[in-house]
């Protein structure tokens, strides 16, 4: 199991980034997968969730209305559409998906909110 985040980067104060998490060494469309997110000093987060064939989602209470978190399947690549941001979502974004009893995760992309 791979999986590769891209798209983090430096945004102003309620700008807006995409971020994508290609997966590959597992069979994509048959497992949900997640954002996470760890600030600085701070735990592990967990931000959203896509189950299979994007047949539902769910976001952690402090992101609702702002991130919107997609697939697509043939590509095999997970999305993160995040608007609206604020100086507090500064930090580094994880993919993430759980198969056969553990959890895999990449190597994350930075996400910088200026003031």
């Amino acid at each position: 199991v791979q999986l590769v985040e891209s798209g983090g980067g430096l945004v102003q104060h309620g700008g807006s980034l995409r971020l994508s998490c290609a997966a590959s060494g597992f069979t994509f469309s048959r497992y949900g997968m997640s954002w996470y997110r760890q600030a600085p000093g701070k735990e592990r987060e967990w931000v959203a969730f896509i189950a299979i064939a994007g047949t539902s989602t769910n976001y952690a209470d402090s992101v609702k209305g702002r991130f919107t978190i997609s697939r697509d399947t043939a590509n095999n690549t997970v999305y993160l559409e995040m608007n609206s941001l604020k100086p507090e979502y500064t930090s580094k974004y994880y993919c993430n998906t759980h198969k056969d009893g553990r959890f895999y995760w990449g190597q994350g992309t930075q996400v910088t909110v200026s003031s």
